[in-house]
């Protein structure tokens, strides 16, 4: 591959100006890799697309390490390709082995900004300040921009849902990696829709309250929602529990698989620890 302004080959005379004082000015990616590693033939191509497509805002570094055994070993390159990203004279992150581009792209978003990055920051600023006309337009031209970046995504499907539209938030939810539709705000912010559209037609939460109160098990669950949506997050758990205990068949178990839900919606919130504990006490 030949050389370019972004990416280049370094050795043991070249690496204090072109990589350590380099990283004073830009981020440096460097590439530890050798001849006969098959890995690393195939990741440099992909390093040298996304260092050209970058166009300067990182530098690509190629240290064949076969060659260069002292930089390898100064810088502990146990297995190649080994990756490491220099900030300021020193290396901040690394990876190991071919990654996908997606994986990659993520590694990169760490240490690069964009203007997309600054568009997405805007937006929420406005959204803060509240501004939501402004704060949807941002975002909108965020996603444009890169739509295949996930963090990007997620913030304009979190803010579609802060704002009432959840089918366009559900939209946005969907155009993420499948592999991604798994990840903890991928799954806590489905609940959050789920228990948003459940709540747009029910009836009075005095109404509910008295046929809950009758023994009718819709009532209780369809109460329990109402509350999540108002924030009522411990009184929703209690009920749950409630009707965990009174019928486990009661659609398909929806007690417990709701609270299941309700955990995932709020993550590390201590009413979780508490309420899991009471649930596989019920269970158990």
């Amino acid at each position: 591959m030949s050389e370019s302004n972004y990416v280049f080959e370094v050795d043991q005379s070249s690496f204090a100006s072109r990589v350590i004082e380099a990283s004073y000015r830009q981020p440096v990616l460097v590439d530890f890799w050798a001849e006969w590693c098959a890995p690393c033939r195939s990741l440099m191509p992909l390093l040298a697309k996304l260092a050209e497509e970058f166009q300067g805002q990182f530098l690509l570094a190629k240290v064949n390490s076969d060659e260069n055994q002292e930089l390898a070993l100064e810088f502990g390159v146990r297995s190649l390709p080994t990756v490491k990203l220099f900030r300021d004279g020193m290396p901040v992150d690394e990876f190991m082995g071919a990654i996908p581009e997606g994986q990659l792209r993520e590694f990169l978003d760490r240490h690069i900004e964009r203007e997309s990055d600054r568009v997405f920051a805007s937006a929420l600023e406005a959204f803060s300040r509240g501004d939501r006309e402004q704060a949807l337009q941002l975002m909108e031209r965020a996603h444009q921009m890169e739509p295949e970046k996930s963090r990007i995504t997620l913030g304009y499907a979190g803010l579609l849902a802060e704002v009432g539209d959840f089918a366009g938030a559900e939209s946005m939810l969907d155009q993420l990696p499948i592999a991604e539709q798994v990840g903890d705000e991928v799954v806590a912010l489905r609940a959050r829709l789920q228990f948003s559209g459940e709540a747009d037609d029910l009836p009075a939460r005095e109404q509910l309250q008295r046929q809950a109160d009758g023994g009718d098990l819709e009532s209780l669950y369809q109460l329990a929602v109402a509350d999540v949506n108002a924030g009522a997050y411990e009184p929703a758990m209690e009920n749950l529990l409630v009707l965990m205990r009174k019928d486990r068949s009661f659609r398909e178990d929806i007690g417990r698989t709701t609270l299941l839900k309700l955990f995932a919606m709020l993550g590390d919130d201590p009413l979780v620890e508490r309420y899991r504990r009471k649930m596989m006490t019920a269970l158990y």
